[in-house]
């Protein structure tokens, strides 16, 4: 079995991290994993990036904390994917497909009504995941559920608790949505870490969305 991270953050990128990317890489690494996707809070986020700069830089900046963890990757032998968690009003989506380029393509996404913007990445081929969807924290004004506009459900998020978890399973179920699993990781080290398993070694983002389309795939705790 070979195992993933499908959501965590660097400290370059997302203001609430403060773990470097290169040391998250590592970290994962020694704990057994086999890779990561970076999924750094998006540019209108809780992100490190300055709103005032024009798109193209806002989007160099956003990409480093996804490309220093691939460069110390690629030294110690850790795949490492790119994603993005886009933020609408505290609700969170996993983005999995995309690239920098497309990024570059498309300018103020980030300023999108957030089904406008989960028609426009899934129209052009990127699969979303609802993060940690039963979330309560102070600045969350209602949760908000889209069903008929997402792929699948993290039904695990390792620093949730079981009560949300366990209605993210039960809201992933009643409307067929695929379940996965991350661990939120913002620190590096922390108590429970959790992702998927696969049987074949995932070489590109895009085995990890045919795993996730096939559910060829099993929630993995740690």
């Amino acid at each position: 079995m070979y195992f993933y991270e499908a959501h965590l953050h660097t400290a370059e990128v997302s203001r609430c991290a403060r773990n470097p990317a290169a040391a998250q890489a590592v970290f994962y690494k020694n704990a057994g994993f086999d890779g990561i996707i970076v999924t750094d809070h998006f540019l209108g986020g809780n992100t490190t990036v300055p709103a005032n700069l024009p798109w193209e830089e806002r989007v160099e900046l956003f990409c480093r904390g996804y490309e220093l963890a691939k460069a110390q990757g690629e030294k110690i032998g850790l795949k490492v994917f790119f994603g993005w968690e886009y933020t609408y009003m505290g609700v969170d989506f996993l983005t999995y497909g995309l690239d920098k380029q497309w990024l570059l393509r498309h300018p103020d996404i980030d300023k999108l009504f957030i089904n406008d913007y989960l028609d426009l990445v899934r129209g052009e081929g990127a699969y979303v995941v609802h993060a940690h969807p039963f979330r309560e924290e102070h600045y969350i004004p209602v949760i908000q559920l889209v069903p008929r506009k997402v792929d699948g459900v993290e039904i695990l998020n390792a620093n949730r608790g079981d009560f949300e978890n366990n209605l993210a399973e039960y809201y992933a179920k009643a409307y067929g949505l695929t379940a996965i699993a991350g661990s939120d990781n913002h620190t590096g080290k922390q108590p429970r870490l959790c992702g998927i398993g696969t049987k074949k070694s995932l070489e590109t983002i895009g085995d990890f969305i045919d795993a996730m389309r096939a559910r060829k795939f099993e929630i993995i705790t740690v």
